[in-house]
């Protein structure tokens, strides 16, 4: 059995056994619960009831989180010589094309998110195989295959996450560091549970948004009644 360390105890201490807290209580315990000497990612967690495995109960989409995540987004552009300059005043961190190609090609996928452009898709395409498994695969339905370039690169910068449900009905997510203020916490995690909410599959039946939970990295997840998030 592994040892359970005292951080992780006096964490739990702070913990009501089968208290379901506000979202704002939970904001405010996840900082307070955390120990850890960097500045540790805040997840929320949310378990939906649909069944993944159907295509009309998938739940996939992108939402700007008002606050971003507190996380330097890597971005790469894969665009044409006449879009190079409109991505690098955007703020993307690698822009080019056949290059960097042949560099994902040897391997090398030191980003977080790639935006590239419908006229080389054919391209970006032949990348499936290295991208796919790393979830950088640009898609038209995140918005990262687009003529709007420059507006892509901001928006991701900016704090726009896609994220998906997996295979168990969970959708996970980061939402901010610890470092956040508590509001800045609710702020996110209202934005995400809000455009959950509205990509609910008109063939999930029952109860939809069945459990969230709120966490730091180091730290036990926190309960969170759904109805706090309205």
């Amino acid at each position: 059995m592994a040892k359970i360390s005292k951080n992780r105890k006096a964490a739990a201490a702070k913990l009501e056994q089968g208290k379901i807290y506000s979202l704002e209580e939970a904001a405010s315990l996840v900082k307070d619960i955390t120990s850890t000497k960097f500045d540790a990612s805040v997840d929320l967690d949310v378990r939906l009831g649909v069944d993944p495995r159907k295509a009309n109960q998938m739940v996939r989409g992108v939402v700007t989180l008002p606050h971003g995540t507190g996380k330097a987004v890597r971005v790469l552009a894969l665009v044409t010589p006449d879009k190079e300059q409109e991505a690098k005043d955007a703020g993307a961190d690698y822009v080019g094309l056949d290059a960097y190609i042949d560099k994902i090609k040897n391997g090398w996928t030191d980003v977080d998110v790639i935006i590239t452009m419908p006229p080389v898709m054919g391209k970006v395409g032949a990348l499936g195989r290295v991208l796919g498994p790393r979830g950088l695969m640009p898609n038209p339905k995140s918005g990262t295959v687009t003529m709007e370039v420059g507006k892509a690169v901001k928006e991701v910068k900016m704090g726009k996450i896609d994220f998906k449900v997996d295979k168990y009905g969970i959708v996970h997510t980061s939402i901010g560091k610890v470092s956040f203020e508590p509001k800045q916490i609710v702020d996110n995690a209202k934005e995400f549970i809000e455009m959950i909410n509205k990509l609910k599959p008109s063939a999930a039946k029952g109860t939809y948004v069945k459990s969230i939970y709120l966490s730091s990295t180091m730290s036990p997840g926190i309960q969170v009644e759904p109805k706090s998030i309205d």
